[in-house]
């Protein structure tokens, strides 16, 4: 299912990739530490964003991962979104009910109004570069309990000019 932003169906719109994934230590207990982490691509050119959110679960931290990266973008696109988690995938085609986690869908909802999305599942941990890329970061972020440049850059240096997924 794809979100239709009528406003952005008279203007043809930039095409956009986002791999994105979460992760949270310690999922499920007190101390967890969780981020998210997108990849942005635009004709060959990879951009890394991310956040950490502090004490989450891995299932919202998911969501936190797919709304950074369309916070991002600064004006509406055609954006294929590609993520591991069948949870956001399935929820934002409307196909799972939103029976928890109502604060974080609300963000997504919110980042992707905006935009024309095609909510993609991507099977993770599969020497995928992009979804590694992205689950690595989101767990370096995690583990360092904040953001930083240099983690930023180094994804971004991981994936290089990947044009085969344009």
């Amino acid at each position: 299912m794809i979100n239709e932003n009528p406003a952005a169906a008279e203007e043809p719109l930039k095409k956009v990739k986002i791999y994105c994934d979460g992760s949270s230590l310690g999922n499920g207990q007190q101390l967890s530490r969780a981020a998210g982490v997108a990849l942005l691509g635009y004709k060959g050119i990879w951009r890394a964003v991310g956040e950490y959110i502090g004490q989450a679960t891995n299932q919202q931290a998911e969501i936190v991962a797919a709304a950074i990266g369309l916070e991002t973008l600064r004006e509406p696109c055609d954006v294929d979104l590609y993520t591991d988690s069948r949870y956001v995938v399935e929820t934002m085609n409307g196909r799972y009910r939103r029976k928890t986690n109502q604060k974080w869908w609300q963000r997504l909802d919110q980042a992707a109004a905006r935009h024309r999305v095609n909510w993609q599942w991507t099977r993770g941990h599969v020497g995928h570069l992009l979804q590694e890329t992205a689950d690595a970061t989101a767990r370096r972020i995690a583990a360092a309990e904040r953001v930083d440049e240099v983690t930023l850059r180094d994804a971004v240096d991981r994936i290089g000019t990947v044009t085969e997924y344009d």
